[in-house]
Parts: structure tokens; C-alpha cells; sequence
């Protein structure tokens, strides 16, 4: 590592916001690392703590210097001394490689039933509960299908924006959304009558409390909803109102 990394000028910088080394980050980074000179120097600033000590055994495994890290305020600067140009090919690879199997990766999930009105699903180290079709009254026992989809939808919204303005250097104080939706026929999903079950309308609203130029925001929500495969595939068969308010 160098004696003093204050003096460090780095070749090429990007921000990889609150992502870890296991959601794509390690994309960027060999992606940027290719837009490196060789023995360049990349700077690359994270908010997620557990950088610190997945990047420096990734570099050692991978065949770069890793240089060390200084603390800015709100992030931590991580610098990295690119490989000799033999190895270009490799890492050019690499990357190749990475980018297929991230496309080709496939999301699994079994779910049992194991109880009246009461299933449990499994998903890699996880498992919930699933209570009965819908359920018109306060309290229940689990959520239903249909309450999971929503909160997907949404949580995969705030998480994405959150994580995307992140990524660019935004301060927010808050982000929260408010999600509702409506059947075509409610009693055709029950079996009380033929029908349309499908969803007739999903309404969201995303609050966010940030100071940031309301014109940049609003073009980091657009990016996040169009990337999200679950409003992208929704979007497809329904109307999904969307909206974003600043306070």
C-alpha cells in the first residue's frame, strides 16, 4: 500500500453508491477497471461498510493492487493499481463471463402448504408465510399473495431508488411509498362467480425527503421504474399509476 494515499491521483473514479461486492458491484468494477490505463490508479467511493474487507481480497485474487482506502464524508474512497497489460485479456474475460452468467441467473422458490388457508415459501436461506386468497378484514394471521406482490413492488422501488441515489451522490433523508391496487372481480378470484381476477389498477406513490435539485431526483426515479423488472412486467398487461412527491 502506498505511504501516503493523500497523494494519489486516480486515472478514472466512479461511485458505486450502497451496492456490495454480491449485487453487482464487482460488475462495475471490472467494467471501469477496463476504462483504466494500465498501472492506472481507479477510484471507486462506496456507502456500504462491507467493502472494506471484500474489495482488498478480491483484488489479491484477481491480480490488481489494491492501494487502500481514506474516509470522505458520507463515503470511504477505495483506490486500485490496474494489472499489467498481460493480463487485459483475462480480466476483459472476466467480465465476458460475469455479465453471462448475471443474465442467465435464475431466481427459484418452492412453497408448501401447512395449514388451512396457510402455505410457507422457501427462497434460498429465507422462508415466509402466505395466508389465505384475500382477506377483507384488519388482522390476520400471515399476508396474502396478493399483499406480497404489492409490498414486492414496492420494496423493490424504495430499495432501487434509495440505492440509485446512492450511486450518484444524492443526500436524502427519506424515502417511503404508499401502494394500492383493485381487482377487475375480487369475487371471481374467490370462486363466488366468472370473472376477470386480474388487477385492474396499481396505484403508487413514492415520498422523498431530500434538499437535492428536484429535476435531478425525478430523473433518478424515472431510471429506477423503468429498470424494474416488476413494474416493467406489470406495465405490460395493466395500468400502473406512478408518482413521486418531494417534500
Amino acid at each position: 500500500m502506498t505511504s501516503d494515499i493523500t497523494k494519489l491521483r486516480p486515472d478514472t473514479l466512479f461511485d458505486g453508491g450502497d451496492l456490495d461486492c454480491g449485487s453487482g458491484l464487482i460488475l462495475l468494477i471490472r467494467e471501469n477497471m477496463l476504462r483504466t490505463p494500465v498501472d492506472g490508479i481507479l477510484e471507486m467511493r462506496s456507502r456500504e461498510p462491507t467493502v472494506a474487507d471484500d474489495l482488498p481480497p478480491w483484488c489479491r485474487m484477481v491480480g490488481h493492487e489494491y492501494l487502500g482506502s481514506r474516509a470522505a464524508e458520507g463515503f470511504v474512497r477505495y483506490f486500485v493499481r490496474r494489472r499489467a497489460a498481460r493480463e487485459i485479456a483475462a480480466e476483459t474475460e472476466a467480465l465476458t463471463r460475469d455479465k453471462q452468467e448475471a443474465k442467465a441467473f435464475e431466481w427459484r422458490a418452492r412453497a408448501r402448504s401447512v395449514g388451512h388457508q396457510h402455505s410457507k415459501v422457501y427462497a434460498r436461506n429465507f422462508s415466509f408465510d402466505i395466508g389465505q386468497p384475500a382477506s377483507f378484514e384488519e388482522k390476520d394471521s400471515y399476508p396474502s399473495a396478493i399483499e406480497y406482490l404489492l409490498g414486492a413492488v414496492a420494496g423493490s422501488l424504495t430499495t432501487g431508488f434509495a440505492s440509485d441515489c446512492s450511486r450518484a451522490g444524492l443526500e436524502v433523508d427519506d424515502i417511503e411509498i404508499s401502494i394500492s391496487a383493485r381487482l377487475n372481480n375480487i369475487l371471481a378470484h374467490l370462486g363466488v362467480e366468472e370473472g376477470d381476477p386480474s388487477f385492474k389498477t396499481i396505484e403508487v406513490k413514492c415520498f422523498v425527503s431530500t434538499f437535492e435539485d428536484e429535476n435531478t431526483v425525478k430523473t433518478i426515479w424515472a431510471g429506477t421504474v423503468n429498470r424494474s423488472p416488476l413494474v416493467a412486467t406489470l406495465k405490460k398487461g395493466m395500468n400502473l399509476d406512478i408518482r413521486l412527491a418531494i417534500v
